[in-house]
């Protein structure tokens, strides 16, 4: 198959990057061609979606879209292989030309802020199917932002991608959390296909993990915004610390809007965190490495949670709060720990956080069964399961 790739970054900046960057070598390993259309160039010290690949790219930012398309069109894919594009017309304009399956990694065209979460009175997920209601909660439920130009267009560009969504031949989403979510929205169930995501660019250590007992020191790995829970992570450190009886540390890998904000607190608070900012993938997979938890504390539902998985191919075990698609592949007691999330707080963190680091015994196990119950996500599964979609969507057009 000829396959285009669309995607709104060619630089990696998050993990439906990452997924694209390890799935073209694969698919070029299957005797298929790949080529990459992008929104969004990359600067010139960041790694890219294509790499050294070598496949055509072709970007809306750096030749217009008119001629991206263009030149993509004279390569003539059979298919179109989507990944949330920012903008509007320039999806339009891939629907319209070919036959196209959409990866959901994230709540595309069903929530005007797309974080399916309530901020008030408390957190709460939302599970309300997307339409012009969701436009008179947003305030007394808290779901974003207070400025109303950016509902207005938070609101029409996620109900743009709504109408997207029945020119779709396939939509793939990568948890039953996101398979029930589109289910919802009236997705019907012969075009929504689940395709569980593996860890991209993170090879599965090929031994078990060592045993050794735990030495207190957490990792956090993500941007920090929010949504992903940081202000409960920084309480909930002197809680667990407490109910061990031992000092824990924690490296935060990331950066974002809320980072000088939680440095400043865990300085006011004496606590012992440090913060990398930002990492190339190699450090990324060192911090994980060296530390005995990954602490995952979103504070959304995270359709899928993939740098779990990632630290689970080294047999870090990771804690969590049981929300969106986190617990499908997190076993409490097996391969890490969760917490309580209605509502997500703090001591229901640092009481998962506890049972995870209490018993050498029992972390050893978690140990274990995070490195084993990683091995069922691999890439060649996950190309084994794509490949008959994106062929019968080539095979409607």
């Amino acid at each position: 198959m000829r396959i285009l790739l669309a995607n709104a970054n060619r630089a990696l900046v998050g993990g439906a990057e990452s997924y694209l960057g390890a799935l073209i070598p694969a698919l070029a390993a299957r005797g298929h061609r790949v080529a990459l259309l992008y929104e969004r160039t990359a600067g010139p010290e960041r790694a890219t979606v294509d790499g050294e690949t070598g496949i055509p790219a072709w970007g809306a930012h750096d030749l217009g879209p008119e001629r991206a398309l263009a030149e993509a069109a004279r390569w003539q894919p059979e298919i179109a292989y989507c990944h949330g594009l920012a903008s509007p017309a320039l999806e339009r304009a891939i629907l319209d030309r070919w036959p196209a399956v959409l990866f959901a990694h994230n709540y595309y065209g069903t929530c005007e802020t797309g974080t399916k979460r309530h901020a008030f009175p408390r957190i709460a997920f939302c599970t309300r199917r997307f339409g012009p209601a969701c436009v008179l909660l947003h305030y007394p439920r808290r779901c974003g932002g207070l400025n109303p130009m950016l509902l207005g267009r938070m609101y029409r560009l996620q109900a743009a991608r709504a109408r997207f969504l029945a020119s779709y031949h396939a939509i793939c989403v990568a948890s039953r959390h996101m398979h029930q979510e589109y289910r919802r929205q009236g997705i019907a169930l012969e075009r929504l296909h689940l395709l569980p995501l593996p860890p991209p660019g993170v090879q599965r250590d090929l031994d078990p993990p060592s045993i050794h007992p735990p030495a207190g020191r957490l990792a956090m790995v993500g941007r920090l915004t929010d949504l992903k829970g940081g202000d409960l992570l920084l309480e909930a450190l002197p809680l667990a610390s407490r109910r061990l009886g031992r000092a824990l540390s924690l490296t935060v890998a990331g950066e974002g809007p809320e980072r000088r904000r939680l440095e400043r607190r865990a300085r006011e608070q004496q606590l012992d965190v440090r913060f990398a900012g930002w990492v190339d993938p190699a450090a990324r997979n060192r911090i994980i490495r060296e530390a005995d938890l990954l602490v995952l504390p979103s504070v959304w539902p995270e359709p899928w949670g993939l740098v779990g998985l990632e630290a689970a191919c080294a047999g870090v075990p990771t804690v969590a709060f049981a929300a969106g698609g986190i617990p499908e592949w997190l076993k409490p007691g097996e391969s890490g720990e969760l917490a309580p999330a209605d509502p997500p707080t703090a001591r229901g963190l640092a009481a998962a956080i506890a049972r995870a680091l209490a018993d050498p015994h029992h972390y050893a196990r978690l140990r274990a069964g995070a490195w084993e119950g990683v091995a069922c996500y691999t890439m060649d599964r996950h190309v084994d399961a794509l490949l008959p979609v994106l062929a019968g969507a080539g095979h409607a057009r």
